[in-house]
């Protein structure tokens, strides 16, 4: 039995189209761009003001919730002690403001300043819907020439242990004592009060 001749010139396969590269190979710079536009918006969104009570805007007025505030003053002057402002999720009211402190705490934790600590006693209240961390370091002092000072963490946790970072549910308010270490002779001006490092702010007048 005799079998058919093979073909010596084989037939060429076909070849098969070449993988398509990904698209995020073939689009890096499109990739790194649109990364970088969602980290805008992300940025915005958690920085971005809206009404006073549901996380942004600055709202100055005499709370209805404090009978015995002060009503802002006028000229566009700051609302002094005893008046209570709001800053997006928070309403404040400084209660006492006391200067020249040459140290806080007890024998065994004691801190003393560089300079002198100045005390503001403030009541924080959530107005909102939802908890709210109140942050003492998103606090600033200014003095009359402007020159903002932080919080003294670590004084502030000794002079009141259960700040730092506290979560304030709607309708609690709590009282908190920040600890600022200013130059020794400089008077505290106003205090700049924030519902987050990001907000606006409002600010009281200390004199």
């Amino acid at each position: 039995m005799t079998h058919p001749p093979q073909n010596p010139y084989p037939q060429p396969q076909p070849q098969q189209p070449p993988a398509k590269k990904n698209w995020f190979l073939r689009h890096k710079i499109l990739t790194v761009l649109g990364a970088l536009i969602v980290i805008g918006v992300v940025v915005n969104l958690a920085g971005g003001g809206g009404e006073s009570g549901s996380g942004g805007g600055v709202d100055t007025t005499t709370s209805q919730a404090a009978p015995n505030a002060e009503a802002p003053a006028e000229g566009g002057q700051a609302p002094g002690i005893g008046a209570a402002v709001r800053d997006g999720k928070f309403e404040f009211v400084v209660q006492n403001v006391e200067r020249g402190v040459t140290s806080v705490g007890d024998q065994f934790t004691s801190q003393t300043p560089q300079g002198e600590y100045v005390l503001v006693t403030a009541n924080v209240a959530n107005i909102g819907n939802e908890q709210q961390l109140f942050d003492t370091t998103s606090q600033k002092l200014l003095d009359a020439q402007g020159r903002e000072y932080s919080t003294d963490t670590v004084a502030t946790v000794t002079e009141d242990p259960n700040l730092g970072f506290s979560q304030i549910n709607p309708g609690n308010s709590l009282v908190a004592t920040l600890v600022f270490d200013i130059p020794t002779g400089v008077s505290p001006s106003e205090i700049e009060l924030h519902d987050s490092l990001f907000s606006g702010g409002v600010t009281v007048a200390l004199g």
